[in-house]
C-alpha cells in the first residue's frame, strides 16, 4: 500500500513556450509544486529525516528543531507527522501567513524571529538542549544527496539527455549541489547556473548569504555561473508565469524563469531546464500576484 511519501518526486517537465525569447532554444520548467508538500523541498525533507532515522540519531521520542524560510519547514512538518515525530520550525516573522498556518496544520511549533540568520542562530543553540536534533539542511549532505538520487535523474531521463543548461535558486544550495553533480557525472558540458539576489534585495527562497552563515553543502566549483535577480525582475516573472504559461509559482521561481529566460537569449540553442520551486498560493497574501 502506498503512502503520501511515495508521491515525493517524479515531477513533471513542461516546456514554457510563450516566456521564451529564442525559437532555437527549448526552455522547460520542473514543477517541483507538484510534491505532496507542494515544494522542491520534499526530497530534501524526506532524505533528511529518513536518513536520521536509518542511522539511529532520532526515534519517536525526539524533538527536532530546524530554521527554514518556509518551504522546507513546511515538508518536514509534514514528514515529522507521518513518522510521529515532534517538530519545532524557527523562521522569518515576515513570512507569509499561509506558510505559518500550513505548519501548524501538519502539528508543528513555529517560533518567529526577527530574520533568518537569527532563526538559525535561534535553532543551533536549542539544538543544543537535551531532546533536541536539529538536521540542519546547510551542512547535512543528506540535502544534496536528495537531488543527486532524484532531481538529477529525473532531469536527465526527461529531457531524453539533451538538457545543455540547468538553472536553479540557491538557498540552503541542496538543489543546485546535488542536481550539479548527477549532471556532470552524465555529461561535463551541461552548464549549471544558480541564482542569488542583487544586494540588498529581498526575494523568499534564494539568498546571498553571509560569510559567516554560507551553507556547508555548498561547493562554488560545482557552479558555472551566477546570475543575479532583481525583486522586480522576480515579481514580473512570476506573473507572467502565472499569466502566460498558467504556472502558478513563488517569486523564487520566477526569478530563476527570468535568468533561464536571459540565459535563452544569449544561446544559439540548447535546452535549458529551470527548477519551479513550489506554489504560488503559499504567496496570496502577499502582494506578490497584486
Amino acid at each position: 500500500m502506498s503512502s503520501i511519501l511515495d508521491l515525493v518526486g517524479n515531477t513533471p517537465l513542461v516546456e514554457l513556450k510563450r516566456i521564451n525569447p529564442n525559437p532555437n532554444v527549448t526552455l522547460y520548467g520542473k514543477l517541483e509544486g507538484n510534491n505532496p508538500g507542494s515544494s522542491v523541498k520534499d526530497r530534501a525533507a524526506f532524505s533528511m529525516i529518513k536518513g536520521a532515522l536509518d542511522r539511529g540519531e532520532i526515534n519517536k521520542n525526539t524533538r527536532l528543531i530546524e530554521a527554514t524560510s518556509g518551504n522546507t519547514g513546511i515538508a518536514l512538518a509534514m514528514i515529522a507527522s507521518i513518522y510521529g515525530i515532534d517538530i519545532e520550525l524557527v523562521m522569518p516573522e515576515n513570512s507569509t501567513r499561509e506558510r505559518i498556518l500550513t505548519m501548524e496544520a501538519f502539528g508543528a511549533k513555529v517560533t518567529l524571529t526577527d530574520g533568518i540568520e537569527s532563526a538559525r542562530d535561534y535553532a543551533d543553540a536549542k539544538s543544543l538542549e537535551p531532546g533536541y536534533f536539529m538536521l540542519n539542511q546547510f551542512a547535512n549532505p543528506d540535502n544534496w544527496k536528495a537531488h543527486y538520487r532524484s532531481t538529477g535523474p529525473e532531469i536527465w531521463n526527461d529531457t531524453q539527455q539533451q538538457v545543455t543548461h540547468f538553472v536553479s535558486s540557491m538557498g540552503t544550495t541542496g538543489t543546485i549541489m546535488g542536481t550539479s553533480r548527477y549532471l556532470k557525472e552524465q555529461n561535463p558540458d551541461v552548464q549549471i547556473v544558480g541564482c542569488q539576489p542583487t544586494d540588498g534585495a529581498s526575494i523568499p527562497g534564494i539568498r546571498k548569504w553571509p560569510q559567516e552563515y554560507l551553507p556547508k553543502i555548498f561547493e562554488p566549483g560545482r557552479v558555472d555561473r551566477v546570475i543575479e535577480i532583481s525583486v522586480e525582475n522576480a515579481t514580473a516573472m512570476t506573473r507572467r508565469l502565472a499569466r502566460e504559461e498558467g504556472v502558478f509559482a513563488g517569486m523564487s521561481s520566477g526569478g530563476a524563469a527570468w535568468a533561464a529566460v536571459q540565459l535563452a537569449q544569449e544561446l544559439e540553442s540548447g535546452t535549458i531546464v529551470t527548477i519551479v520551486c513550489d506554489r504560488g498560493d503559499r504567496y496570496l497574501s502577499s502582494d506578490l500576484f497584486g
